[in-house]
């Protein structure tokens, strides 16, 4: 194999800094033209939105508080949610007293069980069907026929 270079003059070889601050020097009246092409191209727009300026921010105050009535309104802990979850607490509120109230009559049933003679009288007559020696328990006999089924899709 044969390492050595023969063309020499595909060999690149790099630029000096002088090269590089050459070019700029010579395209510098390029670029300057290209600029004020520019911003003559750009200046009816900037001086239209300066002129325009307070109806821009105004109509961008605008829609962020409309953005924001919405969210505060319908977002995911909005008004809608909180009127929501106030009725559900209220409904739970009023299932809360209704257990309580019932708690408190089953507590008075088993106090009155534990201390009162003719509450536990009461209840062995009823549900146990005692009598006392002479008395006479009358049991209603069974119905025939069963109850129709509470919904209609047992009939099919």
């Amino acid at each position: 194999m044969d390492f050595r270079i023969r063309d020499f003059s595909r060999i690149r070889r790099f630029p000096s800094p002088q090269d590089g601050v050459r070019a700029v020097a010579e395209r510098a009246p390029q670029a300057e033209a290209l600029a004020v092409s520019w911003a003559e191209s750009v200046r009816p727009l900037a001086e239209r939105i300066y002129a325009l300026r307070r109806r821009i921010a105004t109509v961008t105050v605008a829609v962020l508080a409309g953005l924001l009535f919405v969210h505060v309104m319908f977002g995911a802990n909005g008004m809608v949610v909180y009127k929501q979850k106030r009725a559900e607490y209220e409904s739970l509120q009023k299932r809360i007293a209704l257990e309580q109230q019932e708690n408190e009559i089953y507590a008075q049933k088993i106090h009155g069980l534990k201390t009162d003679e003719k509450a536990i009288e009461k209840e062995a007559r009823e549900q146990l069907r005692y009598a006392r020696p002479g008395e006479y328990v009358y049991v209603p006999p069974a119905p025939a026929n069963p109850p129709p089924p509470a919904n209609h899709s047992a009939k099919k």
